[in-house]
């Protein structure tokens, strides 16, 4: 097997750097973007293996945005995010709290 190699991929999208690990293995290349370790996959070349890891990542990414809003919605309808907003509201008439 050859040395890893490290390639940085941009997602357009978020605007975020990933780390791409790639090395030859026998005649394919393996990949697998560190941050997102279920983004794993083989290709015969290594332009084709960075092609589908940018798509898997994506992929992925865009998966979890939705989960992440689908729990998000409903904490909302459950009320688990009614203390916090209490308690926001609370701060603000008492003025603790900082303009962004």
């Amino acid at each position: 097997m050859e040395k890893i190699q490290t390639v940085k991929i941009q997602n357009p999208e978020y605007g975020d750097t990933y780390t791409a690990h790639i090395e030859k293995n026998g005649a394919g290349w393996l990949g697998q973007i560190q941050e997102v370790p279920e983004v794993k996959c083989e290709e015969s070349t290594p332009d084709a293996l960075l092609k589908v890891l940018k798509n898997k990542l994506h992929e992925v990414l865009i998966a979890r945005a939705d989960a992440w809003d689908k729990q998000i919605e409903e904490d909302i309808k459950a009320g688990r995010l009614e203390p916090l907003r209490k308690k926001a509201l609370e701060d603000i008439k008492a003025g603790r709290y900082t303009d962004l």
